[in-house]
């Protein structure tokens, strides 16, 4: 069964966060933590989400991140995926 793509979206941001150390307390600190930094980008299908742009849509309400399942639950939700 093909998975979604918001769960191929959060299974990657999941996987580029694997050696973040948590709690992440800034968007700085989120964008230190991927590979690529903002320039870090997820892809599925037609649809691709740069680093950068999910740091769009995180306010300083979202922090601080405990998880990495926790950070791609909110940017899949706040990107509209």
């Amino acid at each position: 069964m093909k998975m979604g793509v918001k769960e191929d979206i959060r299974g990657q941001i999941i996987g580029a966060l694997a050696g973040a150390d948590f709690p992440i307390n800034s968007p700085e600190e989120l964008m230190a933590a991927l590979p690529n930094g903002p320039d870090t980008t997820c892809k599925s299908g037609d649809v691709e989400l740069k680093a950068s742009d999910a740091g769009q849509v995180l306010t300083a309400d979202d922090f601080p991140f405990k998880s990495a399942e926790e950070v791609a639950d909110t940017i899949v939700n706040k990107a509209g995926l």
